[in-house]
């Protein structure tokens, strides 16, 4: 097995800051690249909020493990040009401005070209970079409400209903890693860099496509689903004696194997039930008689029992329940890593195994400006 990691010898020039730009990054270090995350005097915001371990950030410590941080302020030419001396050694760099920032600060993309041609410029943005929505400011809680997102989550009872994960700041940085990741493959080929952008509401949009494909068929909206499928009935969750279950009959096959397993298979000769499209019309109806059985036993019970049948069915865990369930323990999800002091802080783990170059914990998310002395001490040497 590789200790390096698949992107050993990649280096990337991190100006992100909060969360969908240091997930990019985040992406990228987990598989081995070396990440110098460049951090203004006061620091990444990020390190001031969420809950505190010893003065240090759980929540920066999440998003920035396996990165070095140097302080640079890039108001300061002096500063800009040590920014410059590290791009053209550096294949990534990796910003979150709004369009037209980086190029106001003196790196526009000539400029950046001259100084490294073979640099793959990458950003995260809020709506894109051309068009009347450009600069707008941009949270994810605005690229939810825009993307069409947030209108198809709930029910026509709760009316628009936000992710509780910032989902758009994570997709997006998601698919910048990924774009990076292509562009440094096209670059062994063309010995050229390129431009990576992808932004919160374009990466939202991508995920609708399920509920897209429907759309652009019948030209109208598709109907807010809650947590039944829009498409297939039974499907959903549904009531037991002490709280309740997830239950996904994903075919007619299924469907029959549920209802068996809660002795209510009689239903499929009924003609309000007996096809897919009959159920999905009288899902109220097929919804009640379900939760009146299962509502008998308990949890434990029809988990047990649909699974051993081959019916995809499982508890509503609490984070809590997930995160300490051996599930988590058996795909090594959880993980723990040094905070101040050497205390060790808890952190969710990666979720993409790979057998020869797997990603790992290189080292502990950086003190503000850690590397500094380091990464310019090795600067000086090469001037």
């Amino acid at each position: 097995m590789n200790e390096k990691g698949a992107l050993n010898g990649i280096k990337v020039i991190d100006l992100t800051r909060v969360i969908s730009g240091p997930f990019c990054t985040l992406l990228l270090a987990d598989m081995g690249a070396e990440v110098i995350k460049v951090e203004p005097p006061k620091g990444d915001n990020v390190r001031n909020q969420g809950n505190f371990v010893d003065g240090f950030s759980a929540y920066f410590t999440q998003f920035n493990r396996n990165k070095k941080s140097i302080i640079l302020d890039l108001y300061k030419d002096k500063d800009k040009d040590v920014l410059k001396s590290l791009l053209s050694e550096s294949d990534v760099l990796v910003d979150n401005f709004r369009p037209g920032i980086l190029s106001k600060m003196g790196f526009d993309e000539n400029t950046l070209n001259n100084i490294n041609p073979r640099l793959i410029k990458a950003s995260v943005n809020g709506f894109g970079s051309k068009g009347e929505y450009s600069q707008r400011p941009a949270f994810d809680f605005i690229a939810q409400a825009m993307s069409g997102f947030m209108h198809m989550n709930g029910s026509d009872d709760t009316g628009p209903v936000r992710s509780a994960l910032p989902i758009s700041d994570l997709i997006a940085g998601l698919y910048c890693a990924f774009g990076i990741v292509c562009a440094l493959q096209s670059r062994q080929k063309s010995n050229q860099g390129q431009n990576v952008e992808t932004s919160l509401t374009s990466g939202l949009m991508s995920l609708m496509a399920y509920l897209s494909a429907e759309y652009f068929v019948t030209n109208k909206n598709p109907k807010k689903s809650g947590n039944n499928h829009p498409i297939l009935a039974p499907y959903g969750l549904f009531n037991t004696k002490d709280g309740n279950i997830a239950v996904a009959p994903a075919n007619d096959k299924l469907c029959e194997v549920f209802l068996k397993e809660i002795k209510l298979e009689h239903l499929l000769k009924k003609k309000l039930f007996n096809d897919n499209n009959s159920r999905v019309m009288n899902r109220v109806k097929l919804n009640e008689i379900i939760n009146s059985k299962m509502c008998l036993k308990t949890t434990d019970f029809w988990v047990n029992r649909l699974n051993e049948a081959g019916c995809p069915a499982g508890k509503v865990f609490s984070l809590s329940e997930s995160l300490n369930s051996t599930l988590a323990r058996d795909n090594e999800m959880v993980i723990e890593s040094n905070g101040p002091g050497k205390r060790k802080i808890k952190m969710t783990g990666f979720p993409v195994k790979l057998s020869s170059t797997p990603a790992r914990l290189f080292r502990p998310a950086p003190e503000l400006g850690e590397h500094t002395f380091e990464i310019l001490s090795k600067l000086n040497k090469k001037k």
